[in-house]
């Protein structure tokens, strides 16, 4: 967790950053394998050098990026979750729960589906 108190100590709502830190902790606690950093600025989880999910933060709400092809294959689910999504990231407002279910199958789906990716996007 290290490697994101410089990010994390930079925003102001201390609720946000606290829902954040708890988010990426859950991450770093549940899957050990994945490699933390900040690219582009935002907080993200690598296996074996290709992207795995990242994270930015808005007014509103937590932004996740598990790719689009994460998505495409949850678009339903995350719908069920009550979160609203675009082509590229998931919206889960402050104000709502995380569904860590969700969040554990969206990572383990990227995990298996590029366990042969050697590049760091999806071509």
């Amino acid at each position: 967790m290290e490697v994101f108190e410089e990010y994390l100590t930079r925003m102001d709502n201390l609720e946000h950053r606290a829902r954040l830190e708890e988010v990426l902790g859950w991450i770093t606690k549940t899957f050990p394998n994945l490699t933390p950093k900040i690219a582009w600025n935002q907080p993200m989880f690598t296996d074996h050098g290709t992207f795995i999910i990242g994270f930015s933060v808005a007014k509103h709400h937590l932004a996740v990026a598990p790719e689009r092809a994460g998505i495409v294959h949850f678009s339903d689910k995350i719908v069920q979750s009550g979160y609203d999504h675009t082509k590229e990231l998931v919206r889960i407002r402050w104000d709502r729960p995380v569904d860590y279910s969700l969040l554990e199958k969206m990572i383990k789906f990227n995990i298996l589906d590029k366990a042969d990716c050697t590049t760091f996007w999806r071509a």
